[in-house]
């Protein structure tokens, strides 16, 4: 059985791009095998991500996750079984917030910065769909 996650938290301490990358390039090795596909979209002060794959693995995952001590603020926005993948040709795609047009991050909440935490679930979800629709994806 499928199903699609998502998540926000901040980051314990202050990202840089060596990090960043670190943790995409796991994520791009540790992925395939286990069948997870996903986005990442990342600013100075949150993360938001959507994993796809099968129930079990991505119910390990986000525990792993959730008790990750780089990791803070951990919430899950949506959870939900699903017949077919959204993210399938991502082993995780990325989106550094802070680079897209803001016209786009007002679309969706009161102001042009994302902040997860004040949007509903479905409302995130629907930004991520957008960014996929407008090729602001970046990655594999």
């Amino acid at each position: 059985m499928l199903v699609r996650l998502l998540y926000v938290s901040r980051p314990a301490v202050a990202l840089n791009d060596e990090t960043l990358d670190a943790i995409l390039q796991a994520s791009r090795k540790a992925n395939p095998p286990l069948g997870i596909t996903g986005l990442l979209c990342h600013s100075d002060k949150v993360f938001m991500q959507v994993l796809e794959g099968g129930r079990e693995t991505i119910n390990r995952l986000y525990a792993r996750i959730a008790n990750d001590p780089r990791h803070q603020d951990v919430t899950l926005l949506s959870y939900q079984e699903i017949d077919e993948r959204r993210f399938a040709s991502w082993t995780m795609g990325h989106v550094n917030i802070s680079r897209l047009n803001p016209s786009i991050l007002l679309k969706y909440s009161e102001r042009p910065v994302l902040d997860p935490y004040a949007l509903p679930g479905h409302v995130s979800m629907a930004l991520l769909e957008e960014l996929i629709a407008t090729a602001s994806i970046a990655g594999r």
